[in-house]
């Protein structure tokens, strides 16, 4: 496999599990060198053994949902290595029930977790991606692009995401800052597992949330998600692409 990253420094949220994990690990691949964030201690190890080059593997584990902590995490992603060319905002959480059983408590977690801890990752990050012309790569979802039922929390922050990267595309473009990002459908994931519908939501609702291809894996995103970040996609800014096996296609 070329190097397309060689020498290059990402910083993955979310490196834990799933889309992260897969992420970080093509990127690795690929002659990165990674910063790995999760608040889950144990996921993140476990994905740190998958990667025996110490020299160019570090990671925190790390609640991103607080401003200070996005920070914190770009600054340490810079000791460790002296720059920062990718940003990976990958880390989330899902929320699904009946609009009358979410909590103010849940309302807030999940935009913290989902889009204001993006939004302070790309404050700390665009400092040093100036000086790389680097880029950053923001998970979305399907639910970005259509509604989907017993989601709403969940679909709120991620059309979030999309009109962030979006307008952050535009603003700092003249900085040589390439911002896009990946919607994935159904994933073989963790968080994909979390899911929890209504026992009585209507069959048909539900089935509109899988594709005709059944579930994606993990590595299949990381491989849309590595290309975005390389120089081949040098043309591409402001990009929200589904993968999704068409379930958004009509």
């Amino acid at each position: 496999m070329a190097e397309r990253f060689d020498g290059k420094v990402v910083l993955v949220t979310g490196a834990g599990s799933g889309i992260g994990r897969a992420s970080a690990q093509r990127f690795y691949a690929e002659g990165a060198n990674v910063f790995l964030v999760d608040i889950n201690a144990e996921g993140l190890a476990d994905t740190m053994v998958q990667m025996p080059d110490s020299t160019r593997v570090h990671s925190m584990v790390a609640d991103i949902s607080l401003p200070e902590v996005c920070h914190a995490t770009v600054t340490k992603t810079v000791e460790a290595f002296g720059q920062l060319d990718v940003l990976c905002n990958i880390a989330g959480i899902l929320l699904t029930g009946r609009i009358e059983d979410i909590t103010p408590e849940a309302w807030q977690r999940i935009l913290q977790v989902n889009l204001t801890s993006v939004f302070f990752l790309c404050q700390a990050a665009v400092p040093q991606l100036a000086k790389t012309r680097g880029n950053i790569i923001n998970m979305a979802s399907t639910a970005a692009l259509t509604g989907q039922a017993y989601s709403s929390p969940y679909g709120v922050t991620k059309a979030g995401v999309a009109m962030l990267t979006k307008s952050l595309s535009m603003e700092l473009a003249e900085r040589g800052i390439r911002v896009n990002a990946v919607c994935p459908g159904a994933v073989n994931t963790p968080l994909a597992a979390t899911a929890n519908f209504p026992q009585d939501a209507t069959p048909r609702l539900i089935d509109k949330l899988i594709s005709f291809y059944g579930f994606a894996e993990p590595a299949e995103i990381a491989s849309l998600v590595a290309f975005i970040a390389s120089d081949e996609a040098r043309y591409m800014s402001g990009s929200v692409i589904p993968i999704d096996g068409a379930q958004t296609a009509g």
